[in-house]
């Protein structure tokens, strides 16, 4: 019996010609269907249920997620936040159960509608609550089983919900796979980091609680102990660890993919190392992914990391073995800045094998430079790097400096609470730190001579004193540092602190600094910090003072193993719809019958895209025009946005630069041919529209098979495995697509607009109907996709988007050219700063920033949650420094998005 894909296959003609026109019929016939068959054959609607359980004597609020089918599936169950409750995890949890998975969403005891107080995942409270439903999980019908009363179970889940996932794999061996995600291993060492007491954080975990009289009793008097005394006790260490994954480390056997935050100072990257140290010497498969954001704000890579889980417990739940669970290890890294919000643009980085943090260390000579304390060095010593990456061995040199009385006014690096803006500003190369003349050490090599990308802990060996004999309590940090000096910016703002006992000092020690990702750029220093203060930490408060000698140079770990590639490229698209079908045939079909084309003009030969007076009418009409004398230029790695309000003429040029539609006046030219219906330059372009028009019953890779035969290229020109990379589809290229669900449709129509790789892509809206992370994720691939080299025109309605992802930009209206240029032309200096805050602004407040040295103006927003700040000589870290000493909640800091206000001054005449 023959498959629908052999079927279709003999009925299609054989030859090139016919090929496109049965295709091209094909194609109109799928257009006018495909969207009964997404309604009709889509993913089954997803079935909840809400009900009280009480697996562990205390009533708990679950939510429980089908969708379709009488088979049987296994199960997930997926924890919430802290603080938060189980509709915080609703989407995810309704994603899976689409997916063909029995999902059990709750609130943890103490929050949402549950009951209890908070015990901070108590093996007795809450890891025995999740125990209890996975109990019930075992009595449903639908939930496959590995034995009576074991159901196939999987546990993720963010933050608290992360630990929960990893202690229930310690406590319940009926765990089968486990994805926690920006998560502690021992919660002792997050909060009272080498005995120092972390208190900020420490207050928001009580507050976000809701209050201390919220929690168990023992829990309270510990926190409210720790906070009065501000050090931390063996018994408050004692009863944090006893409540960590820690205390189970041998016992976590499951396949463990480990997602944590590079932005964060609550949880840092070194939780995560110990937790793949200790699971993957278990004997159980561990993948590490660390994520761009973290508990301090920046970009939560939700979309890729929720697909990334859902391929794990894909391969370890429902043991499908085909599917990629992707690489041992996998770091985001920063490719550039967007131009409005200051947030770093992604790519990824990955290898094989778990790094560690001090893989392929290289030693950075340092000296003493007497910035913020006495220097008792000389500077001799102060070593120099080759290019070659050899080193001098410095001498010792040594600062001295002071912890001040009540130890305040305290350095800055993370604050919690207003992380977002800070980790946005790192990104951005200004970022906000300060320590204060008398109250640190600082230590700085030579400008670098190569560039240094580290990966890991850095550490270095020195000899610490305290004059009275007394605990030295240090934090230390690794700035970059500008050619000119000028600026210094704290990569992720991470800080270590550092108890430093009476019996550890006067000897050399080996002090690690926190885990980074970054790229410390060829003639930048490298500026290590040891401060007496930190705002987020408890110091003594008796003043004290410090001297502390380098013993050696500064290794960083630069993790050679680790590769920096192309990140596996979203599902952010629309699918290449029917017309493309259409057009591909429409090229064969009017082959012959082709009008002259003017000769190629050889010095456009390497630019993309030239109009030139180009006007079309509308029809039937003698004077009114769609377009109307339309010029401009497109270079080589361009990416620019056609903008305009509705009737602009976007939608008119695009057609005829897809050579849809013939101009009455101007020409087009592509890489110097000029555009004619049919022209063999337009083999170079690739078109991206709204409507997908995939044949339902064929397979993925069959569909992109048929599209590629219908151009009738050769098909080694296609790219197609490139393209299947970029799809990410896995096995279920060989599924049909009727039974995709969208996101899985947008990842095929992706992979079929990028078949031939063409050189000028053309999207026309490609955003609609996506979700912020989706847009976000398409964004950065339209930036990757023209830093190769390749040009992207890309028409959209969203003027946030255009900005951040545009490097140039035409704007239309009512057919004509308004303005082209550099976004940064049409949008303006970038001297208007956008600062949000956690509450409404007062005026007395808005005129007391207004006043502040080098600020020309402060204005509240519209809403009352943010100021429009004017910066007259002030940097924006000097901003940000003084929001803080005024108190002001600050949530994000970044340039004021002024492209729609430009776009109404340019499409109003300058009126607006």
């Amino acid at each position: 019996m023959e498959t629908p894909t052999v079927r279709w296959r003999r009925l299609l003609p054989r030859t090139p010609a016919r090929w496109a026109a049965a295709v091209a019929v094909l194609a109109v016939l799928v257009g006018g269907g495909t969207w009964t068959a997404v309604a009709d054959d889509g993913p089954p609607a997803v079935q909840r249920e809400d009900r009280m359980l009480r697996p562990g004597g205390v009533e708990i609020d679950t939510s429980y997620f089908t969708a379709g089918g009488s088979g049987k599936r296994p199960a997930v169950l997926i924890g919430h936040g802290f603080g938060g409750s189980k509709n915080d995890v609703r989407a995810q949890a309704e994603k899976l159960a689409a997916d063909g998975y029995a999902v059990l969403t709750w609130s943890a005891r103490g929050f949402g509608k549950s009951g209890g107080a908070i015990s901070l995942n108590d093996p007795e409270g809450e890891v025995k609550d999740v125990s209890g439903l996975i109990d019930w999980l075992a009595g449903r019908p639908e939930v496959e089983l590995d034995k009576k009363g074991d159901p196939r179970v999987g546990l993720t889940g963010a933050s608290y919900g992360g630990a929960v996932s990893l202690l229930a794999a310690g406590y319940d061996q009926r765990v089968d796979a486990i994805a926690p995600v920006i998560t502690y291993w021992n919660l002792a060492d997050a909060l009272f980091p080498d005995g120092v007491f972390k208190k900020l954080w420490a207050g928001i975990f009580v507050t976000s609680g809701g209050g201390c009289e919220k929690f168990e009793k023992k829990l309270c008097e510990m926190y409210e102990r720790v906070a009065v005394s501000g050090k931390p006790d063996a018994a408050a260490s004692e009863l944090l660890t006893e409540r960590s994954p820690s205390a189970v480390a041998d016992r976590i056997k499951v396949p463990s993919l480990l997602v944590q935050g590079q932005s964060d100072s609550l949880f840092p990257l070194g939780h995560a190392d110990s937790m793949q140290k200790a699971i993957s010497a278990n004997g159980a498969p561990v993948s590490v992914d660390w994520i761009s954001g973290g508990h301090d704000g920046g970009d939560s890579e939700t979309a890729r990391v929720e697909g990334r889980i859902g391929s794990w417990f894909d391969r370890y739940l429902k043991e499908e073995t085909g599917t990629d669970t992707g690489p041992a290890f996998r770091v985001t890294r920063t490719g550039g800045i967007d131009s409005t919000d200051g947030a770093a643009l992604k790519r990824g980085a990955s290898s094989d094998t778990y790094p560690g943090l001090r893989s392929g260390g290289r030693e950075i000579p340092l000296r003493a430079t007497g910035g913020g304390g006495a220097s008792a060095g000389t500077g001799a010593g102060s070593g120099t790097e080759t290019g070659s990456g050899t080193a001098t061995k410095p001498t010792g040199s040594a600062e001295t400096f002071r912890n001040p009385a009540g130890a305040v006014p305290p350095a800055i690096s993370a604050v919690p609470g207003v992380g977002g803006g800070l980790s946005q500003l790192s990104s951005l190369g200004v970022g906000l730190s300060l320590d204060f003349p008398g109250q640190f050490g600082r230590f700085e090599s030579a400008p670098l001579a190569t560039s240094v990308h580290v990966t890991g802990t850095p550490t270095v060996r020195v000899n610490v004193k305290e004059a009275a004999g007394q605990d030295a309590v240090l934090f230390g940090k690794v700035y970059d540092v500008s050619p000119d000096g000028r600026q210094q910016v704290l990569p992720s703002q991470l800080v270590a602190p550092y108890r430093i006992t009476p019996d550890q000092q006067g000897k050399p020690i080996e002090l690690a600094l926190p885990a980074v990702d970054h790229e410390f750029d060829a003639g930048h220093r490298m500026r290590l910090v040891f401060s007496a203060t930190d705002l987020g930490y408890a110091s003594p408060a008796e003043p004290a003072t410090y001297t502390v000698t380098a013993d050696g140079p500064l290794t960083v770990p630069t993790a050679p193993a680790v590769a920096t590639a192309a990140a596996t490229l979203p599902w952010w698209t629309w699918g290449l719809p029917a017309a493309a079908l259409v057009i591909a045939a429409g090229l064969l079909i009017t082959a012959r019958r082709r009008t002259a084309t003017p000769a190629p003009d050889p010095a456009l030969t390497d630019v993309p895209l030239q109009i030139t007076g180009l006007s079309k009418k509308y029809a039937k009409s003698v004077d009114r025009y769609a377009v109307r004398e339309l010029s401009f230029r497109v270079e080589k790695g361009q990416v620019l946005g056609l903008l305009g309000p509705n009737g602009a003429g976007k939608t008119t040029t695009l057609r005829m630069l897809m050579g849809l539609i013939t101009p009455d006046e101007g020409e087009i030219r592509v890489f110097g041919q000029a555009i004619r219906p049919g022209a063999p330059v337009l083999s170079r372009v690739g078109a991206f529209v709204e409507g997908a028009g995939f044949l339902p019953h064929l397979s993925g890779r069959a569909n992109l098979d048929l599209y590629w035969q219908a151009t009738g290229r050769p098909a080694e020109d296609a790219h197609i495995e490139e393209a299947l990379e970029i799809a990410g589809l896995g096995d279920a290229l060989a599924r049909a697509v009727r039974t995709y669900s969208q996101g899985m449709r947008q990842r095929l129509a992706i992979a079929q607009a990028m078949l031939g790789m063409p050189d000028l892509l053309i999207l026309d809206e490609p955003t609609n109907g996506l979700d912020p992370p989706q847009i976000r994720e398409m964004r950065d691939v339209m930036i990757r996709y023209a830093a190769g080299g390749r040009t992207v025109i890309v028409s959209s309605h969203l003027l946030s988007e255009v900005e951040q992802s545009c490097t140039h930009l035409v704007v239309m209206d009512r057919g004509r050219l308004v303005q082209a240029g550099p976004v940064a032309e049409i949008t303006g200096s970038g001297d208007m700063i956008l600062v949000t805050v956690a509450e409404t602004v007062s005026e007395p407040l808005a005129e007391k920033v207004a006043s502040l040295p080098g600020i020309g103006s402060a204005v509240r927003t519209d809403d009352g949650r943010g100021l429009l700040v004017r910066l007259d000589g002030a940097t924006t870290s000097r901003l940000v420094a003084d929001l803080v000493r005024l108190d002001v909640p600050v949530t994000g800091v970044g340039p004021h998005r002024r492209l729609e206000d430009a776009f109404l001054t340019l499409i109003s005449g300058g009126a607006a």
